[in-house]
């Protein structure tokens, strides 16, 4: 058994982090947490996430509050609070706030590492920020590549 894993978490907490999130990401269910089995999140999604792509970890999204939108093969879903959506790995998709305040939502990754590419995303700081300060997305896929993860176009500003 593996009692020594047990998390309980209070109302608005999260697990520590390497490095400090962003407002708006809290991590509730770390990779190191289920061996490895899957990553749990609460995120505002405060930016737009453009066209990605995970190649090994399916994607469970879970609206807690607010509205946002999903491009899934050439459709826009518009997912409402209570709604959720199943993002199979290897497909393509992209993710949109669509209410104010931002949406809220809760985040499943199997197997784990989300929580562990955005620890390596946010450690890098400045160096993946292009001239613009956009996100180089080149160089936030060559941190991505270990998680067999990667953005296929258009921009992102995480701050």
């Amino acid at each position: 058994m593996s009692a020594d894993r047990f998390v309980l978490l209070q109302p608005g907490e999260t697990r520590q982090t390497r490095v400090p999130l962003p407002p708006g990401f809290g991590v509730k269910v770390a990779t190191a947490d289920s061996e490895g089995r899957f990553a749990v999140l609460e995120n505002r999604l405060d930016v737009d996430i453009p066209v990605h792509v995970h190649e090994l970890m399916d994607e469970f999204v879970y609206v807690l509050e607010g509205e946002m939108e999903i491009d899934f093969q050439g459709r826009t879903h518009r997912l409402t609070a209570g709604m959720c959506a199943l993002l199979p790995h290897g497909i393509p998709h992209a993710m949109r706030n669509a209410s104010q305040p931002p949406a809220r939502a809760l985040q499943v990754s199997t197997p784990g590492g989300w929580d562990n590419f955005l620890e390596d995303l946010f450690a890098a700081g400045p160096s993946v920020r292009a001239a613009n300060g956009a996100m180089d997305l080149e160089k936030v896929n060559a941190i991505g590549e270990k998680y067999g993860m990667h953005y296929t176009q258009g921009t992102m500003t995480l701050d």
